[in-house]
């Protein structure tokens, strides 16, 4: 399993236009430069009520499908 760490910030009401389908992805910088997109769906589990915060692992499978987003730091 491969995986690429992202630190995401997002309000709760910047969060709110994933949840509700306006926004069906998520463009992010990983923490050594590149660029991933990954369905905003997958957010969903780490939503607290400030938004979603911290450092996440993205972890895909050898045909590059996600496989899960684990948060591994605040």
């Amino acid at each position: 399993m491969q995986e690429i760490r992202i630190r995401l910030n997002f309000t709760a009401a910047e969060f709110l236009a994933f949840y509700t389908g306006a926004a069906r992805e998520v463009v992010a910088s990983a923490l050594d430069g590149r660029t991933v997109r990954f369905p905003a769906s997958v957010l969903r589990p780490h939503v607290l009520h400030n938004g979603v915060r911290g450092v996440f692992a993205l972890r895909y499978d050898a045909q590059n499908k996600f496989t899960e987003l684990v948060r591994v730091a605040d």
